[in-house]
């Protein structure tokens, strides 16, 4: 079995290439960093450490790498002959890889079983935007995209935090990881992936994930770096700071119940193990890492706007979550490009279009004038 995965990354070694390989897959990293895939393409292996409360070193093997910019040829090929292909770009890269996926697969002998697809993104529904943009570079006469192709949605999760210097081909990772993947598409013949789970309805483990990990961890991010603490880790230390977060986390969880049916104590063991998982001292993740692109982070259907932008539609005032886009306003480090976008929005605008161009709520949204009134606060603060 093969797999091809875009993004040779500490996320594409430390987790899904990582995954692929203890299913048995051999692994084919394709990337643009030249000095990263000369190192890996000489490498034998290379090791994963895990890191918690079941620490473990994990050794990847059987994996070759190719540059997807000098040598698309090759990694066309490889797709050709492929059973998986993956991802873990970030979503704004999806559409540079898609034409050598496209070309992968228009050249795939007849016969072989559809290629099965897999975007590994920190978004919702990321397979579906890789695949409208394969689409857009199919040539219809090819036949069906349908009918030589699957594409799946999935969740992914796993800190990987920056890495030490001199580590080289290492990935240091917290111990746990999920990888859910709609079973859907596949009809009955899903990859063997020992490490995923496969599940019927995705939606409810996406929004769990994005509205209890990803909240909960920028919202430590942006609440530690208001205190003036260097490290996630030293954050959720911090009684004030981990007392936001837990009242973050305690509205998503309320919302999540109502809207996907998980019970309460359910949701609350699920919370508690994130909380865990980010005081982790042996994670070396620092809050200007987890906090960097706020304006992502605060766009409409991400993991502030986008849960207390619900809960104010059910007539709840998300105070918790207004007081980490509070803190978020104010991340202010002059080494991130939307940081510093973000001042600059703040200091030409009024704070209604502020609002609306940073978080994308209509003026006639419930959560528009509490939104605005601390986008006000923070344009006196500029």
């Amino acid at each position: 079995m093969k797999a091809v995965h875009f993004g040779a990354g500490n996320i594409g070694r430390g987790f899904v290439g990582l995954l692929l390989h203890e299913a048995g897959y051999e692994v084919v990293f394709a990337d643009v960093a030249e000095a990263l895939i000369t190192e890996l393409a000489a490498a034998h292996s290379y090791d994963v450490h895990e890191v918690g409360e079941h620490p473990t070193v994990r050794t990847v093997e059987n994996f070759r790498a190719l540059n997807s910019s000098t040598q698309e040829a090759d990694v066309i090929a490889e797709i050709a002959t492929a059973d998986v292909v993956t991802t873990a770009v970030g979503p704004h890269i999806l559409k540079f890889v898609a034409p050598a996926i496209a070309r992968g697969i228009a050249v795939r002998a007849a016969g072989l079983a559809p290629l099965q697809v897999m975007a590994c993104e920190n978004a919702i529904n990321a397979t579906d935007i890789l695949k409208s943009e394969v689409a857009a570079q199919w040539d219809p006469a090819a036949g069906p995209l349908d009918a030589v192709a699957v594409f799946a949605n999935t969740a992914v999760d796993r800190i990987v935090p920056n890495q030490e210097a001199g580590q080289g081909l290492d990935v240091t990772v917290e111990t746990f990881y999920e990888w859910v993947i709609d079973r859907t598409p596949f009809a009955g013949k899903e990859p063997a992936i020992p490490g995923a789970t496969f599940v019927d309805d995705l939606e409810p483990y996406i929004e769990r994930k994005l509205f209890t990990v990803n909240t909960g961890h920028a919202a430590a991010a942006y609440f530690g770096f208001d205190s003036g603490l260097s490290k996630i880790s030293e954050a959720m230390a911090d009684p004030d700071v981990a007392a936001d977060v837990r009242a973050v986390l305690d509205e998503t969880k309320e919302l999540l119940v109502a809207k996907h049916g998980f019970s309460r104590d359910e949701q609350e063991a699920y919370v508690q193990k994130i909380l865990g998982r980010f005081s982790n001292p042996h994670l070396p993740d620092t809050v200007n890492r987890v906090g960097r692109a706020p304006l992502r982070k605060l766009s409409r259907h991400e993991r502030f706007i986008g849960p207390a932008a619900e809960l104010a539609e059910r007539g709840i005032v998300p105070e918790g979550l207004l007081g980490a886009v509070a803190a978020a306003l104010r991340f202010n480090d002059p080494a991130d490009a939307e940081a510093v976008e973000l001042t600059q929005i703040l200091a030409s605008s009024t704070p209604d279009e502020a609002t609306a161009k940073i978080t994308g709520l209509a003026p006639d949204h419930p959560l528009f004038p509490a939104v605005s009134a601390l986008v006000e606060e923070a344009k006196a603060a500029v």
